[in-house]
């Protein structure tokens, strides 16, 4: 099957980790949410370090949104970004505006990140590799075993599940989607990259060694893993000037998947905008995203 070739390009991914989760504390945070943090044996080699917000008021089942970090060679910031917004990013944070609206947001260091920082990328892949293993696979893998986790939760509405991320954390959020159906809303900002497209403009350096994926266009094309996210209700919000997503390869993703849904008889579930911006969230996208939100989750 298609999708199993897909995973197999991903390298060799753990099996059985045993998900123990730790909660190491919880806390009322100064910006009006209740704060988690966790450790969680995601996949059977390294505990990760997790963060939770919620709202201070709020009873039932809460929509969830899993936020992805970004890269920016900022290998400590990891799912601090969370809490505390990017240079590229608007203010408030994630977790303060989720929260705001009522969600659940909830938040991983990505391998090499935050708490699991220390090594370079380079070493960090040169490892995976040599033993088998893809990090943009190790990634994916994480976040879906902490999706396991989180919908294990009793104020989690599994079936209102997003996800948003800006750069690596876009990447990461459509691909996510791609591979596991229970993400049923996807935001991403500065992630649209075609690969081939980027080849085009010799622009691969744009990006870090832990997105590319060993044998990956022998079988795919960027636009094949995307629109297995279709009917799912996605927005994906791009800058016009954005270099690490060129927009010659922004706009040939909108026709393609503009084509996809609608033969999928879901046209209104696909939304791509363009700003007149470089590599970043402007205030105009938070807007739209959070509108994209309200609306769909």
């Amino acid at each position: 099957m298609e999708k199993d070739q897909l995973w197999q390009l991903l390298g060799d991914l753990p099996s059985n980790p045993s998900m123990d989760a730790k909660k190491i504390s919880e806390e009322v945070h100064p910006d009006g949410y209740y704060l988690e943090t966790w450790s969680i044996d995601l996949n059977g080699e390294e505990r990760v370090p997790a963060y939770i917000a919620r709202p201070l008021e709020a009873s039932g089942r809460l929509p969830l949104v899993v936020v992805n970090h970004s890269h920016g060679g900022m290998y400590e910031n990891g799912k601090k970004e969370m809490l505390q917004p990017s240079h590229y990013l608007q203010s408030p944070s994630y977790a303060k505006t989720l929260t705001d609206m009522g969600y659940i947001a909830a938040c991983i260091d990505m391998w090499g990140f935050g708490e699991r920082s220390g090594r370079k990328e380079s070493e960090m892949v040169k490892e995976m590799l040599w033993k088998g293993q893809v990090v943009w696979g190790m990634m994916l893998y994480d976040n879906m075993r902490f999706l396991d986790f989180l919908l294990q939760r009793e104020d989690v509405d599994s079936n209102r599940v997003g996800t948003i991320g800006m750069s690596m954390g876009a990447m990461q959020a459509w691909w996510l989607a791609a591979l596991d159906d229970r993400v049923k809303v996807v935001v991403d900002i500065g992630g649209q990259v075609d690969a081939h497209t980027l080849m085009k403009n010799r622009y691969l350096d744009k990006h870090g060694f832990y997105s590319y994926v060993p044998g990956l266009l022998k079988h795919f094309q960027t636009v094949d893993i995307q629109k297995r996210i279709i009917p799912r209700k996605r927005l994906t919000l791009n800058g016009s000037y954005d270099l690490n997503c060129p927009l010659e390869g922004v706009q040939l993703l909108d026709k393609e998947l503009s084509k996809a849904y609608q033969e999928a008889g879901v046209p209104s579930n696909w939304h791509s905008l363009l700003f007149s911006c470089g590599h970043k969230e402007t205030a105009e996208m938070r807007w739209n995203w959070q509108q994209f939100f309200t609306e769909h989750l």
